[in-house]
């Protein structure tokens, strides 16, 4: 049981590859200032024609399905994952099963006009969807610039271009707000799970955030999501610690957060310097982000008001 949570918190985080648009082919259909067909090159690198505009959208991954409700399509949306659960009203929408466990038979039977997929799904899974005869865009952002780029590239597809760049707008108005330079940076480690413990390394959504609200991220060194010790830990001695707990982590409530207060002899223990961050919030690619960032900022702020 351990070894599959530990599973579904990976699964959960966003790998490495970068997203592109390519230039549409010669416009036949016209629908809402939007022409079709479009041709796309999604973060998979393959080549994606929309003939139409889509009209039912499987979502295979959280970050997706937050950003088709946010930019204007959710009443489109006929499925989502087993993970899905925001905004509430996807809890009413069909299941497809989870990441790698994607029914496929399910998918097929839907007639989906677009399948929006991500890299946790597995290539595998994506181009059989492909060779079904599906047509889908795989996203895998690695940073928040690539975050916005998916969500134009979501609007340009589905014919909401506006929307999708007033959400860019929103993002980018919510990082500026949240950023912070100060004296002394404080160290900062984050804590994705315990058993084994996990934190975010260089490349990381987490790392980047901590970097914009001000702080150091004391396992920078190393990169992507990484086991760490105890020791590497209280070696570091981080000013900050943030631990990701909610659904996102398997639904094991604040176990890693008791795991950190418990067996950790660090100064942010001592000193009550351990927050606990929603892990939908902080660990998966949609414009939700922003509020991990916030939240973030706002506890730096506090500490180096404290420092003062």
């Amino acid at each position: 049981m351990r070894d599959m949570r530990i599973i579904a918190v990976l699964l959960l985080l966003p790998l490495l590859l970068v997203g592109c648009v390519a230039q549409p082919e010669k416009a036949q259909v016209k629908t809402e200032n939007q022409s079709y067909p479009i041709t796309v090159v999604d973060d998979f690198n393959f080549s994606v024609t929309i003939e139409n505009k889509p009209e039912r959208i499987v979502s295979l991954a959280p970050s997706n399905t937050e950003n088709l409700f946010a930019i204007g399509v959710g009443d489109k949306v006929v499925a989502v994952t087993d993970f899905c659960n925001y905004p509430p009203e996807v809890k009413n929408i069909t299941k497809i099963g989870g990441f790698t466990t994607i029914d496929i038979e399910k998918v097929v039977s839907l007639n989906p006009d677009l399948v929006v997929a991500s890299e946790g799904n597995g290539q595998q899974n994506v181009e059989t969807l492909k060779n079904l005869g599906l047509t889908v865009v795989a996203f895998s952002p690695k940073s928040i610039d690539d975050i916005k780029k998916n969500v134009l590239l979501l609007g340009r597809i589905t014919g909401e271009e506006e929307n999708a760049s007033k959400l860019v707008n929103f993002i980018d108005e919510k990082i500026a707000s949240s950023r912070n330079e100060f004296e002394r940076k404080p160290k900062v480690v984050h804590i994705l799970w315990h058993e084994p413990i996990w934190v975010s390394g260089s490349g990381t959504f987490i790392d980047e955030i901590i970097s914009i609200v001000g702080g150091e991220n004391v396992f920078s060194d190393l990169k992507g999501w990484k086991a760490v010790s105890k020791e590497d830990i209280i070696s570091k001695n981080p000013d900050i610690v943030l631990v990701s707990s909610g659904s996102g982590m398997g639904g094991e409530g604040n176990a890693t957060y008791e795991f950190v207060v418990s067996e950790l002899d660090i100064d942010a223990v001592k000193e009550g310097r351990v927050y606990i961050i929603d892990a939908d919030l902080i660990s998966r690619p949609s414009y939700r982000i922003v509020y991990a960032a916030e939240n973030i900022s706002d506890i730096l702020r506090q500490f180096s008001a404290e420092e003062r």
